[in-house]
């Protein structure tokens, strides 16, 4: 590639992380020509030449071969990166939810244009996963990919663990701290590590995902009973995003607070820090750990894919075109804690067994094995429940049909005696 001459869209955390990193790098050298931003009575650090308010100043102008879009809107994030694409333009974009929605059409945008987008800053911030999913693991036989993938709630349940805050405390110290937005829901509901577990899979399993059919239970229901219920076990919850082989046809994809023992690799990831776990059948497990937010990391990890587009790098997708045949399934069980107050909640949701269980006054909880199907069928109740869900982390093993049978008939005398 020609001199980098930049068209950035955005210019809040990331966007200004990124330009004091290039101003500061040494032995690369690339121009920004010009900044797209939406506010007009912002104050700015830079001089009003640089800005616009026109997205065709960048999009339509010729000396600009690279567009790097780094806003919050999805819609408009998807509108800006799909026109630069047909234009001609390389693209680098740190928009998660943008890229888990229109992966496949943008695939075929790059093939069709001959034109390559990158968005290593989409995933884990500054762990370089994406890259090395594409290119150390690319004969890797994977099995799973998991970890922590949101800074934000990690932030959360570190100060919940590490200094018994209560979780409206701190997420009102999040919010104030600039970690979470006023509305937390992206975060603090799983949807934002679910974005990221989607782009993820697509390059760890060649799999291509609606996000909208995966589960993602979130953090948002968590309460002091919990926490002294994990304390009591010596566990901390962390939300956990899981890609994995169930065998050699499906892969299952869940976003889920789990229990995590002081022996597991995610324990003492704490604050804004995100982890990524890979388990292989020939390198065995490696573990990733970065920040996982910030102007700088953020900003590095942007940096990273401008710099590699001097060599006309592009994502070459080379599981999905190896026509692995993978397919996404939600049948497989998980083991679960369910905190619930409401006992009708228990016949809905199915659980297969339970070997587990604790009446009190105000909560209640049970320990159990359910399907993966049945939790997505009923997340809304869960939710509107106040239920909290936590993955034990432990392996259900599969079971015969007969086994299955005689679970649900001892499940049912259960039922029977506890009502």
């Amino acid at each position: 590639m020609s001199k980098i001459k930049i068209g950035l869209f955005g210019f809040g955390v990331v966007g200004q992380g990124l330009h004091d990193i290039l101003n500061k790098s040494k032995g690369f050298k690339a121009e920004v020509v010009k900044i797209c931003v939406k506010t007009k009575t912002k104050k700015r650090t830079l001089p009003e030449n640089y800005f616009t308010f026109d997205k065709n100043d960048l999009l339509a102008n010729p000396d600009i071969n690279l567009i790097v879009e780094l806003i919050d809107d999805a819609e408009e994030a998807y509108k800006i990166v799909t026109t630069a694409l047909k234009n001609g333009k390389n693209v680098v974009t740190a928009n998660k939810k943008m890229v888990a929605n229109h992966l496949e059409e943008l695939v075929q945008l790059q093939q069709k244009h001959n034109v390559s987008l990158l968005y290593e800053a989409s995933s884990c911030g500054s762990i370089p996963i994406i890259r090395n999913l594409e290119e150390y693991y690319d004969n890797e036989l994977l099995n799973s990919v998991s970890g922590i993938f949101n800074g934000s709630t990690n932030y959360i349940l570190s100060k919940i663990f590490n200094e018994n805050m209560s979780y409206p405390v701190v997420l009102k110290q999040a919010q104030e701290l600039g970690f979470v937005e006023t509305d937390p829901t992206l975060d603090v509901g799983g949807f934002d590590p679910k974005f990221k577990l989607v782009i993820i899979a697509a390059h760890s399993f060649g799999i291509f995902i609606n996000p909208d059919d995966v589960l993602n239970i979130g953090i948002q229901n968590l309460t002091d009973f919990d926490f002294q219920y994990a304390r009591e076990k010596g566990y901390k919850i962390k939300l956990v995003a899981t890609a994995k082989k169930i065998d050699e046809k499906n892969i299952t994809v869940f976003v889920i607070p789990q229990f995590i023992k002081p022996s597991g690799h995610l324990y003492n990831v704490e604050n804004e820090y995100n982890a990524v776990i890979v388990e292989a059948a020939f390198s065995d497990t490696q573990f990733f750990l970065g920040k996982g937010a910030g102007g700088h990391p953020t900003g590095m990890a942007v940096l990273s894919d401008i710099s590699a587009l001097r060599y006309n790098y592009r994502y070459e997708y080379k599981r999905h075109l190896q026509h692995q045949e993978l397919a996404y399934s939600t049948n497989i069980d998980l083991e679960i804690y369910l905190r619930y107050s409401n006992e009708n909640l228990l016949n809905k949701l199915g659980f297969k067994s339970i070997t587990e269980r604790f009446s009190g006054v105000n909560d209640n909880y049970v320990i159990g094995v359910i399907s993966l199907t049945n939790l997505i069928k009923n997340k809304s109740l869960l939710q509107s429940e106040n239920a909290f869900v936590v993955n034990t982390g432990r392996v259900v093993n599969p079971k015969s049909s007969n086994e299955e049978k005689r679970t649900e008939k001892n499940l049912t005398e259960t039922v029977k005696l506890v009502q």
